[in-house]
């Protein structure tokens, strides 16, 4: 535009627009605009009161190129950000739903010459921010879904607003009254969106809670919860908390910072949904723990179907709240639907809740829900997936409830048909990793598996978590010890991970160490089992045999007599000298397994115990048949050390596979 004798102005409220020299003023102050926002402004200012169509608009900013609607979208929230609108209520453009918009203000007209006078003062500092075009594939921004009203409450209806973080905050703060030249208040803008972003480098997604609706549907705020970390776990420049990781925040009334502070995460998203027949309400903030100080906060209203565009909308959002830059395969991950139907993913959803129990009767149930989501769509991965961690799990639970030459087929063929579908789902490669470690004793592959996991999503704990068995199964010590803490990283709460910390210290023979974290676990639960059983099997090796054997008698007791529990037990107390009470526990054994399964390995453990070398080689040998996990660990057990110097334990070890490469054995 050129100028003009008479100057041409806008003015509405506190606002003084001048097209000419492209300054938003407020109060006299110019206010942050990119180009493309003050564009609109102006279109929007040309067209007042009336209703402007997205694509005229689109038309009319950006003439001569294609661009996505989510750029239009963008420009707004930041014109809505500078003219001050709140987050509730558009005082100055309004969306008009399915259409476009209208700007509401009353707006004068003026030619004043003088007006030069008024806007000169700030034209060498005005607040012109550069912005780069999104032409590529961006994550689609269903803004007329997003704006139907939710029908339930009977009150007002809602326009849901899109607003994104506005970014350029500190930057338009410090500018007020800066008198240098453009290109500096372009790179300061830079700079400082630099600063915001490398703020927040670990966040958590707290359970969503259900609102208003029966207890059955509790999983629909552990759906949206476990998505979110899924869509958001794929950027690699900020670590998410694992669903494991914030279970314990189920609890309706958490407080979101606290939570944050104990998961030592910078930024903490919080929810809750509230749904009415097919209509649904989710509300979401996202909160930096440091301060207490809001990032971002949005209500969407839609339709239970379209749920999926929602959770499209607030991972891109949050990604956007973050300032994270993502490569192309991190913006498709970020909003990728696994199906379309909803009823399958309604299905899902109820397996994973279930899964997430991590009970006997969770992981039945979730396999139920999870075939049920496949006869709904058979091209479903992640519901292979999900019955791959179920049958995998299942399997591997000491007392069997599924015997594992049912289960781990069951787990490889799942993890198998879910990767044909969609080779990029690190659950199911590490899933499959599990089968061939654990079961298959295929190491090459189990190895491939697992690193091919981690590659696809460095967040993955379980996938670190068991890579570190792996390591350590193959001797590799020092491996295994960074890779379990690296899953401790992620999930610094979860007891398992932190006891199996200790179990890697034990495996390496670092005793002292073992005790000390297993100890540290304890403080977060004193009743965790598995951490007081790994901790009274560390004192036995030290040879501090009445603190052993008051742990283990205390964890058969809080596993309320599990076979696993109760043979380390047995061990014990033969090693102690207690071969009485020992032969005791290898007779009540024995009568359980003539009703229900006793894994053999338990049997070997106890005869190892006593000396008793036939009868533990013998047991061994059935537990090798049953393709028993417990055996990958066997040359690294200081519990086989008594057996170490025989050859039937060597060829033992052979079959297995899991002859060890660096770590040395003392006899």
């Amino acid at each position: 535009m050129g100028e003009h004798k008479n100057k041409h102005f806008y003015e509405f409220e506190r606002f003084r627009i001048d097209p000419v020299k492209r300054l938003l003023l407020r109060d006299g102050e110019p206010q942050p605009l990119t180009p493309k926002a003050f564009d609109i402004l102006l279109v929007l200012l040309q067209h007042r009161g009336g209703i402007l169509e997205k694509d005229e608009l689109m038309r009319a900013v950006w003439p001569d190129t294609v661009v996505e609607e989510n750029n239009l979208t963008r420009n707004i929230s930041a014109l809505r950000k500078a003219l001050g609108d709140s987050p509730n209520e558009h005082q100055y453009v309004v969306t008009i739903p399915g259409r476009g918009y209208r700007f509401v203000a009353d707006v004068r007209e003026l030619q004043d010459e003088d007006a030069d006078l008024i806007v000169e003062t700030y034209s060498r500092s005005r607040v012109v921010i550069d912005e780069e075009e999104d032409t590529s594939e961006p994550a689609r921004l269903n803004q007329d879904l997003l704006q139907k009203p939710l029908l339930a409450s009977g009150g007002k209806q809602s326009e849901a607003s899109w607003r994104r973080l506005p970014v350029f905050l500190i930057v338009g703060a410090l500018l007020v009254g800066l008198t240098t030249a453009l290109s500096y208040s372009w790179m300061s803008s830079k700079s400082k969106e630099a600063e915001a972003s490398s703020a927040v480098r670990s966040m958590a997604v707290l359970p969503f809670k259900v609102v208003g609706s029966e207890a059955d549907e509790e999983y629909l705020g552990w759906g949206m919860t476990d998505a979110l970390i899924t869509r958001l776990s794929s950027v690699r420049q900020i670590m998410v908390r694992p669903t494991n990781a914030v279970h314990k925040y189920t609890v309706t009334g958490q407080d979101a910072l606290a939570a944050g502070r104990e998961l030592r995460v910078d930024a903490v998203l919080d929810g809750n949904i509230q749904r009415s027949g097919e209509q649904i309400r989710v509300t979401v903030q996202l909160v930096s723990v440091r301060d207490g100080r809001p990032l971002w906060a949005e209500k969407f209203d839609a339709k239970f179907t379209d749920i999926f565009a929602v959770q499209d909308s607030i991972s891109d959002q949050v990604a956007r709240a973050l300032t994270l830059k993502l490569i192309g395969e991190e913006k498709q991950r970020l909003t990728k639907h696994y199906t379309e139907d909803i009823q399958a993913y309604q299905a899902y959803l109820k397996g994973r809740y279930f899964w997430n129990k991590r009970t006997e009767e969770g992981y039945k149930r979730a396999i139920e829900y999870f075939e049920q989501a496949l006869e709904r769509d058979p091209r479903y991965a992640q519901a292979y997936a999900g019955l791959a961690d179920s049958y995998a799990l299942l399997g591997s639970m000491g007392n069997a409830v599924l015997p594992r030459s049912e289960a781990m087929p069951r787990a490889r063929v799942a993890a198998e048909k879910a990767l044909l579908i969609d080779e990029t789902l690190a659950e199911a490669h590490a899933s499959l990793a599990f089968v061939r470690m654990h079961y298959e004793w295929d190491w090459p592959g189990a190895e491939r598996e697992f690193k091919r996991a981690i590659e696809l999503n460095p967040s993955y704990a379980t996938a670190h978590h068991w890579y570190a068995y792996y390591l350590v199964a193959r001797g590799r010590t020092d491996e295994s010890l960074a890779e379990i803490k690296r899953a401790q990283e992620i999930d610094p709460l979860s007891l398992i991970i932190n006891t199996d910390v200790g179990e890697m210290y034990f495996f390496a023979r670092q005793y002292d160490r073992a005790i000390e974290q297993c100890k540290k676990t304890l403080e977060l639960d004193p009743e965790f089992n598995l951490a007081v059983r790994h901790l009274g099997w560390t004192y036995l090796q030290k040879g501090m045999h009445k603190e052993a054997i008051a742990e283990l008698e205390r964890s058969v007791s809080l596993s309320e007599g599990r076979r696993d529990s109760t043979a380390l037990l047995g061990y014990a107390y033969a090693v102690a000298g207690k071969r009485e009470e020992a032969k005791k526990v290898l007779a009540e054994l024995k009568e359980i397994a003539k009703r229900s399964y006793v894994a053999p390995f338990e049997l070997s453990l106890v005869y190892t115990g006593l000396n008793e070398k036939d009868q533990a080689f013998a047991w061994l040998e059935k537990a090798y048949n049953e393709r028993s996990g417990s055996l990958i660990l066997l040359n690294v057990d200081p519990a086989s050390d008594g057996l170490r110097s025989y050859p039937r334990f060597a060829d033992l070890v052979r079959r297995v596979n899991a002859k060890h490469e660096t770590h040395p054995i003392n006899n």
